[in-house]
């Protein structure tokens, strides 16, 4: 296969995998986010302890976190079609991406998030802080390098279950290195492809790590 016939099959690919990790990121925050600190806040000794919550919170994010992805992204072949009326191309990948992503983000926003100095949140309960101005003003703020951190981390695992996604149909990248790199044995095709994902994860690498050393740098002259 030509540079002529590859380019338009890498560019639709690479447009594909950006739109559907753009916004399983987006969804994988906008859940993740609120779960993991909720996790932090119902745990022993939290702002909001109830044990029941969180136990049950905790072992739902664990059922997700186990789950290969191969296997989620088939078990949810019926809730993707009700959710968004087909399991196959870029848009139906973001549901099954997201669901995989969210438990594996509140675990690392947990994390995050238990790493803030605890006497900064007494000192804003002593100035008669309640929690959501705890979340918003101290544990957010306090813990947003390693936040910063846990989305790189997270958007990166999401360029590979979205290569993953392709053997089923999801397009994007890894729809392309199947079927013209593997079933087609255009093996330079495949390595091309391969080159452009590991790419896309070092530039994201990067990006992520600039933010933090930024956020860091920061944070010390504060």
């Amino acid at each position: 296969m030509s540079w002529s016939e590859m380019q338009p099959l890498l560019s639709q690919g690479t447009y594909d995998s950006f739109y559907m990790v753009l916004w399983a990121t987006v969804v994988t925050i906008g859940l993740g986010l609120p779960l993991g600190v909720l996790l932090v806040l119902t745990d022993k000794g939290g702002l909001l302890q109830n044990r029941p919550v969180n136990k049950v919170i905790g072992v739902i994010v664990n059922i997700g976190r186990s789950l290969p992805f191969i296997i989620l992204l088939i078990a949810l072949i019926p809730f993707t079609t009700w959710a968004v009326g087909t399991f196959i191309g870029p848009s139906a990948m973001i549901v099954p991406l997201s669901i995989g992503a969210i438990p594996f983000f509140a675990r690392l926003v947990e994390t995050s998030v238990r790493e803030v100095d605890h006497g900064l949140v007494e000192a804003v309960q002593s100035m008669g802080g309640g929690i959501p101005t705890i979340v918003w003003k101290v544990l957010l703020p306090q813990a947003l390098p390693s936040l910063v951190s846990a989305i790189t981390t997270t958007v990166i695992t999401l360029v590979s279950y979205s290569a993953l996604a392709g053997a089923v149909g999801g397009g994007g990248l890894g729809s392309v290195a199947i079927t013209y790199g593997y079933q087609r044995f255009e093996t330079d095709f495949m390595l091309i492809t391969v080159a452009v994902l590991i790419a896309i994860v070092t530039v994201i690498q990067l990006l992520g790590d600039g933010v933090v050393r930024l956020l860091a740098r920061r944070g010390r002259t504060s």
